[in-house]
């Protein structure tokens, strides 16, 4: 009977000491700290908010920029399209032509005949000065002289505006006048280099003057160059009236060598028609003429 209680006491002491144990370990299970979540859901989180705070901080910086620093960047901008411009049309040139050629007509006359033309600015606004003598034989030159503010319009065609001067010594009263300008410049169809002007002067002279000439390249040197000069009187009530009407045209042929792109010779036979002048107190009446003219010149580019 002893043996048969030491045995249930020693079955109830084991039983108690297990139960305790299993107690111990559940509450040092519960007392351990969670471990922290470190997924991709995490890091995306950080990323986005690192972008956020870098893209916050260059926004503060730029709108921290100092005003000088975004005038200095102004600037620069400027400079460049000035640059450009520059590059692409705008620069600064200059270029001066002088002419000068005898012709005779059938009559055995002759005249002395010399042009100048110097233009300078860029491809869109430049300056022309323009002046063109004759002195025919046993007498003084007469001089036309012409000052003109060039626009450009397009690619192949200026507007033109200025003054223009006259000057005939041969003449008893009016030996001088001054009238407006105003016309064209450009090439037409075919490379025809075109001038068209439109005169108006004191005592209601007004006028239309049409020049027009194209190259033709036999060689690389040697080139024909026909032309037509074309005058048109609308009104003229000077001391010295010219008959209104198609009142002087000329048309003829160049041909020229170019020694060399500043020098260059040429011959010129032109055939050429005068209307005449209207009969006034210091004049009189002329009727019209038919002539052929020839001579030779030489043209230098500078």
């Amino acid at each position: 009977m002893y043996i048969i209680n030491l045995f249930a006491m020693s079955m109830l002491s084991a039983s108690l000491l297990l139960l305790s144990g299993q107690s111990i370990a559940q509450e040092q299970h519960h007392s351990m700290p969670m471990p922290q979540q470190s997924g991709p859901s995490t890091e995306m989180h950080e990323d986005y908010s690192q972008h956020h705070q870098m893209a916050t901080k260059q926004q503060t910086v730029a709108e921290e920029k100092p005003q000088s620093l975004q005038q200095e960047q102004s600037s620069s901008d400027e400079t460049d399209h000035a640059a450009h411009i520059k590059e692409h049309g705008g620069q600064l040139y200059q270029q001066t032509t002088f002419e000068s050629k005898w012709l005779r007509n059938e009559d055995g006359e002759g005249i002395l005949k010399s042009e100048f033309e110097t233009r300078i600015g860029t491809d869109e606004n430049k300056v022309f000065i323009k002046i063109h003598a004759d002195q025919a034989e046993s007498r003084q030159a007469e001089y036309d002289a012409k000052l003109l503010y060039s626009r450009m319009l397009s690619d192949f065609w200026d507007v033109q505006a200025g003054l223009r001067y006259l000057n005939n010594q041969n003449r008893e009263v009016d030996q001088e006048q001054v009238g407006a300008v105003v016309g064209i410049h450009g090439l037409t169809p075919y490379f025809f280099e075109t001038d068209a002007y439109l005169f108006v002067g004191q005592d209601q002279q007004v006028l239309f003057t049409l020049e027009t000439e194209r190259d033709v390249l036999l060689t690389q040197k040697l080139i024909f160059k026909p032309y037509l000069d074309v005058n048109v009187i609308f009104s003229d009530d000077s001391s010295y009236a010219k008959k209104s009407g198609l009142n002087t045209a000329q048309l003829g042929l160049e041909t020229r060598y170019e020694i060399n792109k500043k020098v260059m010779p040429f011959v010129d036979v032109a055939y050429s028609y005068n209307k005449g002048n209207e009969e006034t107190a210091w004049q009189q009446q002329s009727s019209s003429e038919n002539e052929w003219l020839y001579g030779a010149g030489i043209r230098f580019k500078f």
